[in-house]
């Protein structure tokens, strides 16, 4: 009898040994992440929009690539299209890894009313839409951008409700022609008007608000505070991005691996692997501003073709863009 008990709790462990470990193995799979390099798909992105002081709207857009680092290029048309009133109404052609968040607006007539626009891009033969309206649902403010783009490292104080977003002018022609191997200088004026968020280390920035470019510091830093600056684990449920004037250059259309910059551009979309070039990945530290306000950048091409480059200014929370299109000849 005892024999015979034994053997049943031993087979019945047997079989529970099994079961534990399929089990195991079902949550371990349920909790996985997959991330790829190339081979998926780009869905476009509604953000939401904003009524203007005039009556109007404005809408916001970016786009989520699900590669780390597959880009692609798609024209406007079938495959790239925002209707009704386009295909083309300004999105970009050129798509960089992952996501982008806030990349252009569309604005519409007071009118505009129950209406709805859409979004369409097919990659890899898989075809992803985003359905725009002016629905009570989609309304956003200065401080929901700032919150999704992770702004401040996350902030959620109600002063960046009123956060004025940096200006930008980009000198020079709107359209420019140069041989491919020339190279074009690209000067950008920016500032942050109201200096909000300010910049943590304590360090001045053009427009800061009772500070003059090339000012000193208004208050030094605190070794420690630098320490959290230089690393700080993540803390939100979106990639958090540290405040303070930067400003990039991008390919908005045309093939960006043909175009060459030089300084290397700080990353715009967010890369949140260390070390990475971008102001969502660790270290946060932003690279201080020109105490003239001017960022100076030589862009060369290597093929022909028309390229529509994008300036993205940020303060950490909103952005500000101006384009200059390059006719690139042999």
């Amino acid at each position: 009898m005892m024999r015979s008990r034994v053997l049943r709790s031993r087979r019945g462990r047997l079989w529970l040994a099994p079961l534990a470990a399929l089990l195991l193995f079902q949550v371990a799979g349920a909790q996985t992440r997959f991330t790829y390099s190339k081979g998926q798909s780009v869905s476009p992105a509604y953000e939401g929009w904003m009524p203007n002081e005039d009556g109007s709207f404005t809408m916001y857009f970016g786009y989520m690539n699900t590669n780390w680092l597959e880009e692609f290029d798609i024209p406007t048309g079938a495959d790239n299209n925002i209707e009704a009133g386009g295909p083309d109404q300004g999105q970009p052609t050129h798509f960089y890894p992952r996501r982008n968040p806030f990349l252009f607006t569309i604005h519409l007539p007071k009118d505009f009313g129950n209406k709805e626009l859409i979004w369409t891009l097919t990659t890899h033969g898989k075809t992803e839409h985003a359905y725009a309206s002016l629905k009570t649902d989609y309304q956003i403010d200065k401080q929901v951008i700032s919150t999704e783009v992770g702004g401040d490292f996350g902030s959620l104080r109600d002063e960046l409700r009123s956060n004025i977003p940096p200006d930008l002018e980009v000198e020079g022609d709107k359209h420019r022609t140069v041989k491919i191997g020339e190279s074009l200088m690209l000067v950008a004026f920016a500032s942050d008007p109201d200096n909000l968020p300010a910049r943590r280390d304590g360090r001045s920035q053009p427009g800061g608000r009772g500070e003059q470019p090339g000012a000193p510091p208004t208050a030094q830093p605190n070794p420690a505070s630098v320490t959290n600056l230089l690393y700080r684990p993540p803390s939100s449920i979106v990639p958090a991005s540290g405040p303070g004037l930067r400003l990039s250059w991008i390919v908005y259309r045309g093939k960006s691996a043909t175009v060459t910059f030089s300084p290397e551009q700080m990353k715009t979309w967010t890369d949140t692997r260390a070390y990475a070039n971008s102001p969502w990945s660790p270290p946060y530290l932003i690279p201080e501003a020109p105490a003239d306000g001017k960022w100076k950048v030589q862009a060369t091409f290597q093929e022909p073709g028309t390229y529509l480059l994008r300036a993205v200014a940020s303060d950490g929370a909103l952005f500000t863009y101006d384009n200059v299109t390059v006719s690139v000849t042999r």
